[in-house]
This record gives C-alpha cells, structure tokens and sequence, in this order.
C-alpha cells in the first residue's frame, strides 16, 4: 500500500508524457518547414540520451534484476523498432495533412486492440474472447471514425474563384492522395504501436523480468532507425522541404524526450508494483485526454460529436485492455479414479 503513490506518479508522468507528445511534435515540425527527417532525428537523440544513458547510469549505481539473453536482446531491439517506425509513422501523418487532435486520439485508441490481438496470437489465447472484449473493440473502431469524421478544423480555408476546372480537380486528386497517405502512415503507426507491448515483454520475459535491459536496447534502436537512417538520407538524397531550425530542434527534442519519459514512466510504475492490468488502461485513457486538452488549446467550434466519438475511444480501449483474454495456465484436470462410496449396511 506504502507503494501505491509511488505508482500512481509514474502512472500520471507517463500519460501526461505521452498526451503531450503529439502536438509537441507537430510543433517542432512545423517550425523545420514540415520536414519529415530532422524531427525524427531529433526524436531519435532525445530517446538515446533518456533510453540508452539514463539506463546505463541507473545500472551503474543499482542491481538490477534479471540478465542479459540474445534472445533477450533481440525481442527488445524488434520492438525498439517497431517504436521508432510508430514514430515515423506519426510524423508522415502530420506531414500529409494529420494534426494531433484527431491523429494521436485515433492511434491510443486502435493501438491497445492490435496489442491485444498480437498477445492472443503470441499466447493463444482468442478462444477466451468476451463480449465485454468484442464491446471495446467495436467502441474504439466507432470513435476512431466518429473522431475523423468530427474532427475541428480551426483553420478556414479561403476559396479562390478561379475558371480553370482541370487545376480544381487536380488539387483535389492530391488532396485525396494526400489523405490516403495519412490514413496508411496512421495505420503503421497503429500496427507498430501495437505489436510494441507484447514483443517488448517477451523480451523482458528472456531477460529473466530486467526492466532496464529491455529499455536500453529500445534506446539502442531508435538511435539506429531515428538517427542513423535518417543521418544517411539527408546526407546521401537530401530533403525538398524543410530545414534547421532552433525553435524545431527544440521542439522536436522535447517530444522525443516526452516520449522516452513515458516509457521509462511505465517501467518505474511496474518496478513499484503496479500491475499492466490498470496500469496501462489508465495510460491509454488519460493520454488522449492530455493530447486533445494540449492541440485544442485556443480553438473554436468545436463539435460535440468530437467529444463523444473521443469518449468512445478511451472506454473502447480501456474495455478492450479490461477484458483481453489473459491466456494464463489452465488448472490441470485431475486424472485420478474416485474413491468409492463407503459401504453402508
């Protein structure tokens, strides 16, 4: 009991970390131009200093539990990736047109139901699906549409007459391109969002339950996938938009940083003994509200049926989270004959 504020903190550091990030990041790349790789570069060094050397010197002045496994390792580093390629993945949504309102709502909403289904199949569990379970994966599919449909547009485009159709129509084909884009950058951030807890816990599972080894390999490759790779296409084919600045530096950075905290937020959490079962919920519930509260700030006009389409979300993924299929050991049936009844005269 003496531990549970302890938990809540870390509960609270890691939803405010990751409902800020979103719009943090879409600030640093606004301010780069709308550049796609340097913001990402950004990210990727903020969650080297935060997941690699914060690890390292925790290491260095504690025991820590559990060692290192190449198994281990590798299940860490995949779902490293699977991260850093989720944080791509939100910075091409952004660059086709997303904003943090809808985009990161959308994404905490739909990423704990492919977290679910990938633990099902890694565990094998969906013969234990419920109907509380089908309940959350329908209100998060719903709100996910409902917040795209009634999303805020803030920001009132002008219309110019002009006599020209063919240049109308195509300036719509690439709007719709455009969308179509988002929508596929949103669903890879979803897919590797999601596949993040549980390929991120069998790595923790072969590194005999360490919390900080798991970590620094995710460190290891977002600095790999977020600083090298980009590093090299910038240096090797250059970039057509966008470019330096120490206002997205620092934006950028602070969303990457934001984004570790959460992280390393959940981890402490469970180092004090919270538990995934409401741990997590609480993340994924408070974080869109975080995020929504943040991009929303000064806006106007804002659709009712946004808030209730953002509701739909948060309780479709704390029910699914709730009532996922837990796929513990079945109790064994006991093979052994009965005693037969004692004689009576």
């Amino acid at each position: 009991m003496l531990r549970l504020p302890f938990v809540l903190v870390f509960v609270a550091l890691a939803f405010l970390s990751w409902g800020v990030y979103g719009p943090v990041l879409h600030l640093g790349q606004e301010a780069m131009g709308h550049s796609k790789w340097r913001p990402f570069m950004c990210v990727g060094m903020a969650y080297f200093l935060v997941a690699v050397i914060v690890p390292l010197a925790l290491m260095g002045t504690r025991r820590e539990s559990g060692k290192w496994s190449l198994g281990g390792i590798g299940w860490s580093l995949l779902a490293g990736a699977a991260g850093a390629i989720g944080a791509l993945g939100i910075i091409f949504a952004f660059k086709f047109g997303g904003t943090p309102v809808y985009v990161m709502p959308i994404v905490f909403g739909m990423a704990p139901v492919v977290n679910t289904l990938v633990t099902m199949w890694m565990t094998k569990s969906a013969a234990e699906i419920g109907p509380l379970f089908l309940t959350g994966v329908l209100l998060v599919a719903v709100g996910a549409a409902g917040v795209f449909v009634f999303k805020p547009n803030p920001v009132e485009t002008q219309t110019v007459a002009s006599g020209d159709e063919s240049e109308t129509q195509t300036e719509q084909s690439a709007s719709l391109i455009d969308l179509m884009k988002m929508i596929l950058a949103v669903a890879v951030t979803v897919l590797c969002w999601g596949s993040y807890g549980p390929t991120l816990h069998k790595g923790q599972a072969k590194m005999e339950g360490s919390r900080l080894r798991p970590f620094l390999c995710v460190g290891v490759a977002y600095f790999l996938i977020a600083v090298i790779v980009p590093m090299v296409v910038l240096v090797t084919f250059g970039e057509q938009s966008g470019d330096w600045t120490l206002r997205g530096i620092s934006w950028s950075v602070a969303a990457g940083v934001a984004g570790a905290v959460g992280a390393l937020g959940i981890i402490m959490a469970f180092d004090f003994g919270g538990k995934p079962v409401f741990v997590m919920p609480l993340v994924f519930g408070g974080a869109p509200v975080v995020n929504t509260l943040t991009s929303l700030w000064g806006a106007r006009e804002i659709s009712l049926m946004f808030f209730v389409s953002l509701v739909c979300v948060i309780a479709g993924a704390v029910c699914v989270l709730i009532f996922a299929p837990k796929g513990g050991p079945k109790p064994e049936l006991s093979t052994a004959e009965p005693e037969p009844a004692p004689a009576t005269s």
